[in-house]
């Protein structure tokens, strides 16, 4: 199998150093690597071609078009059968190729989807957010973990499809607002087998400020709205916990100040309470740190509440819209 690794970039040279140093180490090397500079102002070129006698390794530069569009034209240029796509902040654990291939002939799949989690040289803010995207008691522990691989909606910074589920697809039609869900959600429509490959994670070097974490995590529920306007059964009810988690927290606020001493008001802050310790305590044993713990307690309620507004916020415009 001829594995063909796409990678959108934007003004993130560094990233995508420590992404291909990952590739190096890999045993088979990949058949191809096409990195595809999206519009940046800061370009890769120098240290892509620093790689050329490690990896048979191909630089395109394209104008903006948002990560969606600049995945297909590497897939255009690609010479590959199979497809495998990583976001520029992934470095690779070594065997993954291993692992994806196995996958794919053992399980018959066109396509798959593949988690994310830190690596232990990652900083401890680092850590604090790959447990918020991860942990069950945030995200439901869904975005690695399913008892069904099969309903998996792959993510961009590590899925997989082949060259004729691409073909057959057309690839992404949305640039950048929840494009890789999207196209998950269709390849399964159109009858392409599609999984979860939880063995084969990436490990994902998170935005590096609290600011820029809630800020995508924002996007994301805007993003996920979006999706609905391609799938209208795309927003299920677990995608709204967010929403109804900040609801429940504003209102426990609005509450305190106008009934402090209400019955309701104390119970609501026992379960909020309740929520946090558990946060505390269930980030601490993961990751043997009890300042990742008490970090994860800020990421985690931040992360919810900010995709929660997200989805308020794109469902208020898609409303107004009409």
């Amino acid at each position: 199998m001829q594995f063909t690794v796409i990678i959108p970039v934007y003004n993130r040279p560094e990233e995508i150093d420590a992404l291909l140093r990952s590739l190096v180490t890999q045993d088979p090397l990949p058949y191809e690597v096409i990195v595809v500079e999206d519009g940046s102002s800061v370009r890769c070129e120098q240290i892509v071609n620093s790689y050329l006698n490690r990896l048979n390794v191909k630089y395109f530069f394209i104008e903006n078009s948002g990560q969606g569009f600049a995945r297909n034209f590497g897939m255009e240029k690609s010479t590959g059968d199979f497809f495998v796509m990583f976001d520029s902040d992934c470095v690779i654990p070594k065997g993954y190729f291993n692992i994806i291939a196995l996958a794919i002939e053992s399980r018959g799949l066109d396509a798959f989807g593949g988690p994310d989690a830190a690596s232990s040289e990652f900083s401890i803010l680092q850590k604090a957010m790959n447990y918020s995207m991860t942990s069950f008691l945030t995200t439901g522990g869904i975005r690695g973990k399913l008892k069904n691989p099969g309903k998996y909606q792959a993510r961009g910074y590590n899925m997989g499809l082949s060259k004729n589920a691409f073909t057959a697809s057309g690839g992404f039609v949305d640039p950048n607002s929840g494009e890789d869900i999207e196209l998950s959600i269709r390849l399964k429509k159109m009858g392409y087998r599609l999984e979860l490959v939880e063995e084969a994670y990436v490990y994902h070097n998170r935005k590096s400020t609290f600011t820029s974490f809630f800020r995508q995590s924002f996007s994301f529920g805007r993003n996920r709205i979006n999706i609905s306007r391609y799938h209208s059964d795309a927003v299920k009810l677990v995608h709204l916990l967010p929403m109804l988690f900040l609801l429940f927290w504003s209102v426990t606020l609005l509450f305190n100040i106008l009934l402090p001493t209400g019955s309701i008001v104390n119970i609501a802050n026992f379960i909020l309470v309740l929520w946090l310790i558990g946060v505390l305590i269930s980030a601490t044993v993961a990751n043997q740190s009890l300042f990742v713990g008490f970090l994860a307690v800020i990421t985690s309620f931040g992360q919810l509440s900010a995709y929660g507004l997200g989805l308020l916020y794109e469902w208020f415009v898609k409303k107004t819209k009409g």
